[in-house]
C-alpha cells in the first residue's frame, strides 16, 4: 500500500465523522420581545440555559425580534421566526404569546409574563393547556388588587388612585378590569389614565394631579417596563405615591413595588425550555403559577414625597431601599 493510498484511508473516518457533525442539526429558539432590545429578564434565562447545557452557537442557536413597543410589528416578527423553522418559541408578555399562537399551531411556545392566559384564549386551562402553548404566568390581573391594597395601607384616608394602563395591551387592559373589582370593597375611587406612548407619560400625571388624585398605581406592559426610570421620576416630581409589579421600579426612584419573584420565574422558564427541547409536549405541562413575592419599599422616595410609610407596612417588606 502506497504512502498516499494509506493516508487517504486515515481520513476517509474523519472525513465522514465531519460530515456527519456538520449534519447534526443544532436547536433553533425563536425568541419575541414586544421591547427594543435584549435586556434583564432575556439574559437571565440564556445565563440559566447555559448553565444546564445550552450554549447559543454551540448546541442551540436563539433568533432574535424585538417590536421596540410597536405592538403592531409583533404578528410580522412572529411570522418571520415561523419561516425560519424554529424548533421553539419564547416570548415574554400577552401580545407576544398572542401572535405566536396566531402564526403557528405547531411549533411548541413558552410564555412568560402573560397575566391570564387561559382569559387570552391562549391555553384551555392551567393544568392542562391542551394546545401548543405552556409557559408561567404572572397572574397579574390578580396582583393589581394586591397592590392597591398596599397603596391603601401606606397612605391613610387614601381615596381616590390614578391607574396608568395600556388599552392596546390585552395584559394591561385585563388587569384595569380586575382592578376597578379590586377596588370597589376597598372603598377606593380609580381614575383611568390611557397611555400608549412614552410621549403621553407627562400629561398623563398632569391629569392625575387635576383629578385630585392621591397616588398611582402602574399596570403591566412592555411600554410601563421600558419607561419604569421616567414614571417614577414624574411621580416624584407630582409627589404622588407610586406602586408597580416589578422590583427595578423601587431601585429606580418608585415608592414600592409588589409582583413574583424574579429570579423563580426565570429558572422556571428556563426548566420548561429544557422540557421541551427534550420532547416533551406542551400540552401536556401544566403552566406555571409564581409561588414567591417580592414587596420593595423606597425610603428615600416616600422622605421625598413627604410620606411618611406606617410600621406595619415596613414590617412587612422584602427589601426597605434606605
Amino acid at each position: 500500500m502506497t504512502r498516499a493510498v494509506f493516508a487517504l484511508l486515515l481520513a476517509a473516518p474523519v472525513a465522514a465523522g465531519a460530515r456527519c457533525e456538520a449534519q447534526v442539526k443544532r436547536p433553533k429558539i425563536g425568541w419575541l420581545s414586544a421591547v427594543a432590545s435584549r435586556n434583564r429578564g432575556q439574559e437571565e434565562i440564556v445565563r440559566l440555559l447555559r448553565e444546564i447545557g445550552y450554549v447559543d452557537g454551540k448546541n442551540i442557536d436563539i433568533e432574535y425580534r424585538y417590536a421596540a413597543q410597536r405592538l403592531d410589528r409583533l404578528p410580522e416578527l412572529a411570522q418571520e421566526l415561523v419561516a425560519l423553522k424554529a424548533d421553539l418559541l419564547v416570548t415574554p408578555g400577552t401580545p407576544g404569546a398572542i401572535a405566536l399562537k396566531n402564526a403557528t399551531d405547531t411549533i411548541p411556545i413558552v410564555f412568560l409574563d402573560v397575566t391570564d392566559p387561559v382569559g387570552a384564549g391562549l391555553v384551555d386551562s392551567l393544568a392542562r393547556p391542551g394546545r401548543n402553548l405552556t409557559g408561567f404566568t404572572s397572574i397579574e390581573s390578580i396582583l393589581a388588587g394586591k397592590r392597591l391594597e398596599l397603596l391603601k395601607d401606606a397612605i391613610p384616608n387614601l381615596v381616590r388612585v390614578a391607574v396608568l394602563w395600556d388599552p392596546k395591551n390585552p395584559s394591561s387592559q385585563q388587569e384595569w378590569q380586575e382592578s376597578q373589582k379590586a377596588a370597589r370593597p376597598l372603598n377606593l375611587q380609580l381614575y383611568s389614565l390611557q397611555v400608549s406612548s412614552p410621549d403621553k407619560y407627562e400629561p398623563a400625571f398632569e391629569q392625575a394631579v387635576k383629578a385630585r388624585s392621591a397616588a398611582v398605581a402602574i399596570l403591566s406592559s412592555a411600554l410601563s417596563a421600558a419607561n419604569l426610570e421616567l414614571i417614577a421620576r414624574l411621580a416624584a416630581r407630582k409627589r404622588l405615591p407610586s406602586i408597580f409589579v416589578r422590583s427595578e421600579f423601587a431601585g429606580k426612584g418608585g415608592l414600592m413595588s409588589y409582583g413574583p419573584n424574579q429570579n423563580e420565574r426565570f429558572t422556571r422558564v428556563a426548566a420548561l425550555i429544557d422540557k421541551l427541547l427534550k420532547g416533551s409536549k406542551p400540552s401536556e405541562i401544566p403552566v406555571e403559577q409564581p409561588t414567591r413575592f417580592d414587596f420593595f419599599v423606597n425610603l428615600k422616595t416616600a422622605r421625598q414625597i413627604g410620606l411618611a410609610i406606617p410600621p406595619n407596612v415596613l414590617a412587612r417588606a422584602d427589601k426597605v431601599i434606605r
